[in-house]
């Protein structure tokens, strides 16, 4: 009774704000189906600059909504957790590009959306983790320094050898603890089993899959596939929208430690305030805003 309550709560507060709730893949299955529109960070962003609603509730992670206040300045964008941050986009300040482009001043900067909007303010172009290989490919230089993921950039550079590709230290908590024998595990207790893997996960874990591809990807690969089984390489979040579509296929997560902790932090409770309360405005002041939309611009015109 309490969900349902909650539930009827947020819709009249949204109807009142005029506003329309986002949700990443990777949230709570009852958030997902609270939201208007579930995607990947990208795709949702650039949606909220498309929507008419000018107030736009942001379930996902402090980045997502920094980039959705980028492509719409003008708009009020709510992340209601405020300590909703991801610790990749973390990992790599200004400090760190300056030094990078100071070393390497012939390169070009690409710099995955999973980033803070300073960063993508210092980067020449960004990239998803769907179109990174494209926007590689479209960059004259052939020095490119790849921030902030060194395993989605070890990824690209398997594809792309013709570039020289110079990573960056950073990776994902979550994907990134995913180990070799995790593999062996699941595809022994499930031989007949498809393996779909997010790039962010390691090199060696990339090497054993399937197929590999971005939250989006992976999750129209398993709803399209005529395959039963599948192991499932990224964040347990997808199994929820995946299961909606093809409820008669069989999902087995590759690991227990595929949850991203901060991705979990957004609950109902938190969206209701969110609307009711205004928390919490995302806030960027102009310069930056300017800057980093340079950045995703570019990326758009690939």
């Amino acid at each position: 009774m309490a969900f349902l309550n909650i539930t009827k709560e947020i819709e009249n507060l949204k109807k009142q704000r005029g506003a329309v709730i986002l949700a990443h893949y990777y949230q709570r299955p009852e958030v997902q189906d609270i939201a208007d529109y579930v995607g990947d960070s990208f795709a949702l962003s650039k949606l909220a600059k498309e929507l008419p609603q000018q107030v736009i509730v942001f379930c996902g992670v402090h980045f997502m909504a920094e980039s959705a206040k980028i492509l719409s300045p003008e708009k009020t964008v709510l992340l209601p957790d405020a300590n909703a941050g991801c610790p990749m986009a973390e990992m790599v300040g200004e400090e760190d590009i300056i030094a990078l482009k100071k070393a390497h001043p012939n390169a070009a900067v690409v710099c995955y959306v999973n980033s803070t909007a300073k960063v993508k303010a210092l980067s020449d172009i960004c990239c998803t983790s769907s179109n990174a290989i494209r926007v590689v490919n479209s960059l004259p230089q052939k020095d490119i320094i790849f921030i902030p993921d060194q395993n989605l950039g070890h990824y690209v550079a398997q594809k792309v050898p013709e570039k020289n590709i110079i990573l960056f230290d950073g990776y994902c908590v979550t994907h990134h603890r995913v180990k070799a024998d995790d593999v062996i595990k699941a595809k022994e207790a499930v031989p007949d089993a498809i393996f779909a893997v997010h790039p962010e996960c390691r090199p060696e874990i990339v090497e054993m899959a399937d197929f590999v591809g971005s939250t989006s990807e992976i999750i129209d690969f398993v709803s399209n596939s005529p395959n039963e089984k599948f192991i499932i390489g990224t964040e347990m979040g997808v199994l929820h929208p995946i299961q909606k579509r093809s409820p008669d296929k069989r999902l087995y997560l590759l690991s227990p430690g595929l949850v991203c902790p901060n991705m979990k932090k957004t609950t109902l409770e938190n969206v209701k305030n969110a609307l009711l309360n205004n928390e919490y405005e995302m806030k960027l002041d102009e310069e930056t805003i300017e800057k980093a939309k340079h950045s995703l611009d570019k990326m758009l015109q690939v």
